[in-house]
């Protein structure tokens, strides 16, 4: 038996694929849900889970793709499946990890993986810093986020002030990166998916007209792409640091080469299988079975 965690029942692309290959390989994946468990901290550590309010037998793994979205408690509830020794694809340190962006910064800038330069902001904020330090244009990202949202790309030093304005005003402000503009390929990305410590494959995304986000669920397009030696270097070495066993790693194309955009763990894969031809949802569920089979 193989758990997979979603943040909710309502299956999309990608789960109804997982779902698919599962079965064409007979095995029995269990779609499951944050608000199914109970957590009891006691020396009975293999009844410390309530699967809705019933003791049950724990599974073979968990295949979690709760991603940015990974509150709190899914973060306990993957903590402490681990300290029973169930196997947890993506573990809860590696998601919180990619889920952080301004901490994923830090980790992989100190691994030597080219990153964008990155601020953290804080309020009041001062705009000659910011133009000092990372220049104009450049992009405004909350530090969690998905699918391009909470993303901006702010022209001038009046255009931050406006932003950071009403950013201030929220009766909880968020927290905010500021990050260096990669604009050599502008609206245009490449997305790579690494499961196991391997390269399944690379699409390059470019984003609907007029848009500097490249991705698919906001109406832009993807093709198959050539991963050069640095651009394969960089998207493992990636996966690694952060210590995702499955993650679409997004390359910002650089006049230099290239920079990492952002790490996911919990990738959306819909488009990858469109335009690349890569049966994406069979490698995941080969690589979850491969890792069951050891517990």
């Amino acid at each position: 038996m193989i758990w997979y965690l979603r943040k909710n029942n309502e299956l999309d692309y990608e789960a109804s694929r997982i779902l698919e290959e599962a079965k064409n390989e007979g095995l029995d994946f269990k779609v499951v849900v944050p608000e199914d468990f109970d957590i009891i901290v006691t020396r009975e550590d293999r009844t410390s889970i309530r699967f809705q309010q019933e003791k049950i037998s724990l599974p073979k793994l968990i295949l979690s793709r709760t991603g940015s979205g990974t509150s709190y408690y899914t973060h306990s509830l993957l903590r402490h499946f681990e300290r029973l020794n169930v196997p947890v694809v993506n573990n809860a340190a590696s998601i919180e990890s990619a889920k952080d962006k301004m901490y994923s910064t830090q980790i992989l800038q100190g691994q030597h993986i080219p990153v964008p330069k990155t601020m953290l902001v804080r309020f009041p904020v001062n705009s000659e810093i910011v133009d000092k330090q990372i220049g104009f244009p450049c992009v405004i990202k909350v530090l969690s986020g998905s699918y391009g949202k909470g993303i901006h790309l702010v022209k001038d030093v009046a255009a931050l002030e406006e932003l950071m304005e009403f950013v201030a005003s929220l009766n909880s402000p968020l927290n905010i990166l500021i990050q260096e503009y990669i604009g050599h390929s502008p609206g245009v990305d490449v997305r790579v998916l690494v499961v196991g410590g391997k390269i399944l494959g690379a699409m390059k995304r470019s984003g609907a007209p007029g848009d500097f986000k490249a991705n698919i669920s906001r109406g832009g397009i993807g093709e198959p792409y050539d991963l050069d030696e640095e651009s394969a270097y960089i998207a493992t070495a990636t996966a690694k640091a952060l210590d995702l066993d499955i993650a679409g790693i997004d390359l910002l194309i650089d006049e230099n080469g290239y920079k990492v955009c952002e790490a996911n763990s919990a990738p959306g894969f819909e488009g990858f299988e469109k335009y690349c031809n890569i049966n994406v949802a069979k490698e995941i569920v080969t690589y979850s079975k491969y890792r069951a089979s050891s517990f």
